[in-house]
Order: structure tokens, then sequence, then C-alpha cells
């Protein structure tokens, strides 16, 4: 009776440590797996094959005051202090993937140039087309159109990131980004498009 106590607590030990094994082994292919796909997401970026969407980064409310102006900062939404940390460490996360220039372009709104200037990533240049249309949606396709062959005719010689809204984003991908989300998107040549990947750089004021 003894021995055979003694035999399945030994059977189901060499299970149980087989078992936590494999399990490890699972996890380290899975984290392996990520890892590299990661790598070929920012070689995608870097190699000029897609380009990065960000959203601007945390400016607490939604829209905009009644009768803002594009060119007062004082009459729009604008990012907090959390937000510009959440910028600054948006760029870190760039470069911390290779990516120490590229060629910005950004919605006129103060809040994205503002999120554009503070990666320090080179000189930032604005783009009507990144213009948000939450007030007016019937632009939401026309704008969308002509973001998808300013991508398709772009040609740079560094990474192209694209910094706007959360309604222009979610048109021209489907992907519904979180304030300061950087979502690495792909043109094929019959204008279809592809999300390869998405990442959310948190604001971490200590840093």
């Amino acid at each position: 009776m003894n021995r055979a106590m003694t035999k399945i607590k030994s059977t189901f030990s060499l299970r149980f440590w087989i078992g936590s094994l494999l399990a490890l082994l699972l996890m380290g292919l899975v984290r392996s797996s990520e890892s590299q796909a990661s790598e070929e997401v920012w070689r995608a970026l870097k190699g000029g094959m897609a380009i990065a969407l960000v959203r601007h980064a945390i400016a607490p409310g939604t829209g905009d005051p009644p009768g803002f102006l594009l060119g007062d900062c004082l009459t729009q939404r604008n990012l907090s202090q959390e937000g510009r940390i959440q910028s600054r460490q948006i760029g870190d996360f760039f470069r911390a993937h290779g990516i120490i220039e590229a060629s910005i372009y950004s919605s006129q709104w103060c809040r994205c140039l503002e999120t554009a200037r503070l990666l320090e990533l080179g000189p930032v240049s604005e783009l009507p087309e990144l213009n948000s249309f939450f007030n007016d949606r019937a632009r939401g396709p026309k704008q969308t159109e002509k973001i998808q062959a300013f991508v398709s005719d772009f040609r740079g010689k560094v990474p192209l990131i694209l910094v706007t809204h959360q309604v222009n984003i979610t048109a021209l991908t489907g992907v519904f980004p979180s304030p300061g989300e950087i979502v690495i998107f792909q043109i094929k040549e019959d204008g279809q498009g592809q999300v390869l990947g998405r990442f959310t750089v948190t604001s971490n004021p200590s840093q």
C-alpha cells in the first residue's frame, strides 16, 4: 500500500514538474515570438514600409470650446502637464527603438503641435489634412483619402510620423487609440491598409 502510494506521488510529482517545465518553455516561446514581431514592426517603420500615427497626448476634456480658433491656443483644449510629460516620453520611446530622427507632420491643433514638438525628433510641419473633423464628420472621408494619398506618395529618408486626433486615426485604421498611443500602419500598393502594431506610452512624472 505504502509502495503504491509512493509510486503514485512520485508519478504525480514528475508530471507536475514536466508540466511546469513545458509551461515555462511555452511562455518563453511566446515572449520570443512577441519580441520578434515587435522588432519586425519597428524595422518596417525605419525602412519606410510603414508609418507611425500618434494621437496627441493627454488633453483633458472632449472636443474644443465653442468658437475656438486654430491660431489661438488659449481658445482650445490643450495638453495638461501630464500630457507634456507623456509627449517627451513618447519621443524617448521612439529613440529606444532606434528612431532618432523623423519626418513629422501634425494637425494644426495646438495639442497636436505641442505633442509633435515635444517628441524632439525633428522639425514639425503642419498638415491641414490631419486636422480634426470631430465637429464635422462629413469631412472625414475626403480628409482620409487625402492622407492615404499623402502617405502613398511620401518619399523620405527618415521614418514618417503623423500626429493627429482620435477621429482621424480611427477613420484611417479602424483603431480607437488612447491619448498618446502609437499606431504603426502600412498602406499597401492597392490602397488597403494594415495595422502592424500598437504601443501605449503612459505618462510617468517621476521620469
